[in-house]
């Protein structure tokens, strides 16, 4: 099977060394990525870590695609012991970082132990070097870009960096590359805040050494380039209007379940705005949206439908312009646009202030220094709902994404047993009930597919392929690419998924953790049916773990 090529760089920003290690059997394994990190962080992280902990650690991975100049993977994937749900969580991001990755010759870098001091890290393909960079104490994202490129000359495209939120351990506070691409979704930013570590740059000459079967990678670019997908045009925004009109748009802390103004803030509002293309390290498709408006000079990169979601209709904010001063806040302040926008919205509705869109961008730089509301509200909604005096709406602490569970009942199902908590790409069951393939009424018999799901999903970000790729890299080609039969690459997912339950389990999650704040049809007897897909017991446990362990512990 096609694998990721390259030693484990672990990195202790304690003792600031560095040491290489080979991992070729973990990399025969598990390929790359997620699954990789995954294996990792279960072998080497102690169960009962702190996440604000030196004993914590962060895995940056890479996958054998991001050796191809393949559309649909310029793409990294970022692992850890998340400050935000309690367990493990990994994140993934584009932009053009992962080939600068892979020019140093390393798989992954493991990132452990706490500096006295404000880092920035220099990885090449000759050595590491430790800077102190307390002149960076509060920086932006893109502030510590441009420090980066005049002192040395390495740009975005080379980095990986947090903002304030990150510093301040605000628990959804997200990593950065090239500025505005964001490892989002668990807080990992966080991780990198408590090490004292501010950013990581990446620069090498190395040549990769796989060769990727010529046939599929030639067919999905150029397909990718020809394609007359909306998703071009308007990004994941452009199903704004028919999410709202024909299923459920999640409105005002979800008091409602449809937006009175989402046209304005919709695919064809953002379209207007675009004002050139913009695209991940040697894709074809450049689905991303540099937006500006003209009239007030704001500028961004989006909003995709996920912040207008969470800035826009969560907080009853209905004019585009100011959902994209949300986007632009959290990416200059390195928080999930998710999470931030979710709990401004909680805050809101404690305040009875939906649609003050001033406010709402008050609060938001005030969560991401931790000033006065700010405080409270950078823990996230499971842990401030009852000083707000709203309702907890989350699953293993993490904030519901767009996609309503409460109408789409398989993705319902997905949010409540997913490791990762209320995230959407877990497992993406919204596409086969959008698209009709499976009726979005009840929960029982749709365990096999969730499963099935879970494990492609995984396997998407063990790779590594974007999830806009899904139509274009499909499962035939899939096994041309990595010499493998599909059944193979699911369950590599499917071990990343075990181990990420084994390690939760270790740390107390069972099936009191498997649950949604909303009822569901048949949710008990759907859970049941899931848990004996996977070979759990009844209260969701992994009794006995299958998955080949990682590198042995330092």
């Amino acid at each position: 099977m096609l694998h990721a090529t390259g030693p484990m760089l672990t990195v202790d920003v304690g003792d600031r060394t560095a040491t290489e290690t080979e991992i070729d059997e973990s990399l025969e394994t598990y390929v790359g990525g997620r699954a990789l990190a995954t294996a990792l962080a279960h072998d080497r992280i102690p169960f009962d870590a702190d996440p604000f902990g030196p004993e914590n650690r962060a895995y940056l991975s890479t996958g054998p695609l991001q050796q191809s100049q393949m559309s649909f993977t310029g793409r990294m994937n970022l692992t850890g012991l998340s400050p935000l749900t309690d367990g493990l969580a990994s994140a993934n991001a584009g932009g053009y970082l992962s080939r600068n990755f892979v020019a140093t010759g390393i798989s992954v870098l493991e990132l452990v132990g706490e500096s006295d001091d404000l880092l920035a890290i220099h990885v090449t393909d000759s050595g590491i070097e430790f800077e102190e960079v307390p002149e960076l104490e509060g920086a932006t994202v893109p502030k510590t870009s441009e420090y980066m490129a005049d002192t040395h000359g390495l740009g975005p495209d080379n980095c990986v960096a947090i903002g304030p939120a990150g510093e301040n351990l605000v628990r959804f506070a997200s990593v950065m590359t090239f500025d505005s691409r964001a490892f989002g979704r668990g807080g990992l930013g966080a991780i990198l805040g408590a090490k004292n570590v501010k950013c990581i740059t990446f620069d090498g000459d190395q040549e990769p050494p796989l060769e990727i079967p010529n046939p599929p990678e030639s067919e999905v670019h150029r397909e990718a380039a020809t394609s007359d997908d909306r998703m071009r045009s308007q990004g994941t925004a452009g199903g704004t209007e028919f999410i709202n009109d024909s299923f459920s748009l999640p409105t005002r802390y979800f008091e409602d379940y449809e937006f009175e103004h989402a046209e304005d803030i919709g695919g064809q509002a953002v379209a207007e705005k675009k004002y050139k293309k913009g695209a991940c390290s040697a894709c074809a498709y450049a689905c991303k949206l540099p937006t500006r408006d003209e009239e007030t000079g704001v500028e961004t990169e989006g909003p995709e439908f996920e912040t207008i979601y969470a800035f826009g209709s969560m907080q009853g904010v209905g004019d585009l312009v100011d959902v994209m001063r949300g986007n632009e806040l959290c990416d200059t302040l390195g928080m999930d646009t998710i999470s931030a926008g979710v709990t401004v919205a909680a805050y809101l509705a404690s305040e009875d202030e939906f649609g003050n869109a001033e406010l709402a961008q008050e609060v938001t730089e005030k969560i991401a220094h931790r000033e006065g509301v700010g405080d409270l509200l950078a823990e996230g909604v499971d842990r401030c709902h009852d000083e707000l005096g709203v309702e907890n709406l989350t699953v293993k602490g993490l904030e519901f994404a767009a996609h309503d569970g409460r109408v789409l009942h398989g993705q319902g199902l997905s949010y409540a047993v997913a490791n990762r908590g209320a995230d959407h790409l877990y497992a993406s069951m919204l596409r086969l009930e959008y698209s009709g393939e499976l009726n979005p009424e009840g929960t029982l018999g749709k365990a096999d597919r969730l499963v099935e799901a879970e494990n492609a999903a995984a396997f998407l970000d063990t790779g590594i392929i974007c999830v806009f790729g899904r139509d274009y890299v499909t499962p035939e080609r899939m096994e041309v690419l990595f010499d493998a039969d599909y059944e193979e690459l699911l369950e590599v997912g499917a071990k990343a998924v075990e181990l990420e339950r084994h390690f939760n389990n270790q740390r107390g999650f069972d099936r009191e953790d498997d649950q949604v704040p909303y009822e569901l049809p048949d949710l008990e007897e759907a859970i049941d049916e899931y848990y004996a897909a996977r070979g759990w017991t009844d209260e969701g446990v992994v009794s006995e773990l299958s998955a080949e362990p990682a590198v042995a512990d330092d």
